[in-house]
């Protein structure tokens, strides 16, 4: 019999009778505020639980079912989440994670479509090939995040900051990323001929300052009055895209095709082997 503390009080939240928490049966069960730091909870069944302002840093959660489960507030630093389920077909059945502490976590493979991460601390979390389509992660932060080959498709980035993040080889197609701050990322590809994709992704406003997006596809993104200073976009291709009023100060477009772009206000005076169409109007 394992008996389940909360972390303050000490009272006994629930008994389990079982040896192990691995694997274990744990679903609708109320564990608010729980102690369940550094624990060996692989493969638990957790659907539904309540582990509101739980303790799980540390702990081994590889494998576990967290589908409506609520996590908000949860501390999660150095947990292991690799291909935990947490996601779902609509973001009313995924689980809740809002505010949650996820620095230095491994979510390699994780299922996290549709889950609700609003201002939760990703700073150097993994996050290799893991699924987040269609999660809110508004206001987080997830600078020095490693996402290789990770799906953020329809992903609301909004204003959050992924400062030296690396997303080699990911999906942003759609994404909502307005005022986010990307400076020093990443959103290249580990490969040579690779590439990373944003098309249609919204970055109106975002900070890129020194990013590294050679290669990348950027169909019809909006990149309105954002910061691109000293950007490598060498080879991109950006067919459709919007760099109406966008400082791009030092950014290097060798190889780039601008005659769809929109540049209208874009001061490529000081851009780098922009080769501009001479009917294009309005630059500075």
């Amino acid at each position: 019999m394992l008996e389940i503390r909360h972390k303050e009080t000490g009272d006994i939240l629930e008994s389990v009778d079982t040896d192990t928490l691995r694997g274990a049966d744990l679903r609708d069960m109320r564990l608010e505020g729980a102690d369940l730091s550094r624990q060996d909870l692989a493969g638990a069944q957790l659907q539904h639980a309540d582990l509101v302002g739980a303790d799980l840093s540390g702990s081994n959660l590889r494998g576990a079912y967290l589908v409506g489960a609520h996590l908000n507030g949860a501390d999660l630093a150095g947990a292991d989440l690799s291909e935990v389920k947490a996601g779902a077909g609509s973001r009313a059945v995924a689980a809740m994670m809002r505010g949650c502490n996820l620095e230095s976590a491994i979510l390699d493979r994780a299922d996290l479509r549709f889950v609700e991460m609003r201002k939760s601390n990703f700073h150097k979390a993994s996050l290799n090939n893991a699924d987040l389509r269609d999660a809110d992660l508004l206001g987080s932060n997830l600078s020095h995040v490693t996402a290789h080959n990770a799906l953020f498709i329809d992903t609301n980035l909004r204003e959050t900051d992924m400062r030296g993040a690396n997303f080699c080889d990911s999906h942003l197609n759609e994404a909502n990323m307005i005022k986010a701050n990307l400076s020093g990322a990443r959103l290249e590809s580990c490969n040579p001929e690779g590439f990373t994709v944003i098309n249609l992704a919204n970055l109106e406003g975002a900070d890129l300052t020194g990013a590294k997006m050679r290669n990348i596809l950027a169909e019809e993104t909006n990149m309105k009055h954002a910061n691109l200073t000293d950007v490598d976009l060498s080879h991109a291709n950006m067919g459709g895209a919007i760099l109406r009023s966008a400082n791009v100060g030092g950014a290097n477009f060798e190889g780039v095709e601008l005659a769809t772009v929109t540049m209208e206000f874009a001061n490529f005076s000081k851009a780098l082997n922009a080769k501009i169409p001479p009917y294009k109007i309005n630059l500075r």
